[in-house]
């Protein structure tokens, strides 16, 4: 038996548990994260990340993302957030701006004098191959088709695969009965993320999300990048927007194709503890 120090975290209400593997070993399997995952049973949340030395030089840390279902998963915005809040609280770097390496790439995420937390999200991708996606060609919008009704859909990577649709209410928009449908649609290899975004104005929506591998959360970073991306273009929006998720507000801008998209919100400490795996 191994006792796992670890330190429960939340941004907008999409919550976390962070283990520290700079000072010690973390060799949990999927079955031991989706224990730790259940609110009933285990500690609760909605991703787990992993904070471990450096792999590649000029990179201060290496950060590893594994959803409720344990499975491994390469972006999560909000949480890039707590573990700069993590990072800083902990005095594992003065750094005000670090580059962290992922999965899916290097984020460089900074705390802001004000006490947020601005993470360069990278640039999203349009690409079916990038998505990924089962389709040929790029296009504007996709139909697809969900227990005999069709849904129109923009798709795009955010580091990890978003299908975004506009709806005229969100509080009545089907996320706990669509969302896992197309969470699962075939012309998505690598499952997707179902984003569903009321326009309030060009610089504001709501939003909800159902996550891969975590049902709907109170909040999803990737999943307002990528509604952002997805308005802006479509011609719906202008960047900076607003997003109010049911967890908070995250502010987004995005000049456009071949940008980055940067994400700014909040990142706090809830409680620490350990658990015996």
């Amino acid at each position: 038996m191994t006792r796992l120090q670890f330190t429960k975290m939340e941004g907008t209400g999409n919550d976390f548990v962070v283990i520290n593997a700079t000072r010690q070993q973390f060799a949990l399997d999927t079955a031991q994260i989706r224990r730790m995952a259940d609110r009933h049973t285990g500690i609760g949340f909605d991703q787990l990340l992993v904070i471990e030395p450096p792999r590649t030089a000029g990179t201060d840390f290496y950060y590893r993302i594994f959803n409720g279902d344990g499975i491994e998963v390469g972006q999560c915005g909000n949480g890039a957030r707590c573990f700069v809040r993590y990072i800083h609280d902990k005095a594992l770097s003065n750094k005000n701006r670090l580059r962290v390496e992922t999965v899916s790439g290097v984020i460089e995420p900074c705390l802001e004098k004000d006490g947020n937390i601005t993470v360069d999200m990278g640039q999203p991708h349009f690409d079916p191959a990038e998505i990924p996606m089962l389709t040929l060609q790029r296009q504007h919008s996709y139909k697809i088709t969900i227990e005999g009704a069709q849904a129109e859909i923009g798709a795009v990577s955010m580091g990890n695969p978003h299908a975004v649709q506009v709806v005229s209410d969100v509080e009545s928009a089907p996320v706990m009965t669509q969302g896992p449908l197309i969470e699962q649609h075939r012309l998505f290899p690598e499952r997707v993320n179902a984003g569903y975004m009321q326009i309030v104005d060009r610089h504001m929506i709501r939003l909800r999300v159902w996550e891969r591998g975590a049902g709907e959360t109170l909040a999803c970073g990737t999943g307002a990048c990528a509604a952002v991306a997805i308005g802006i273009y479509w011609g719906l929006l202008d960047s900076p927007v607003c997003v109010h998720t049911r967890g908070g507000h995250l502010h987004i801008a995005w000049q456009g194709e071949g940008k980055n998209i940067l994400m700014s919100g909040p990142a706090r400490t809830v409680f620490e503890g350990e658990i015996d795996i």
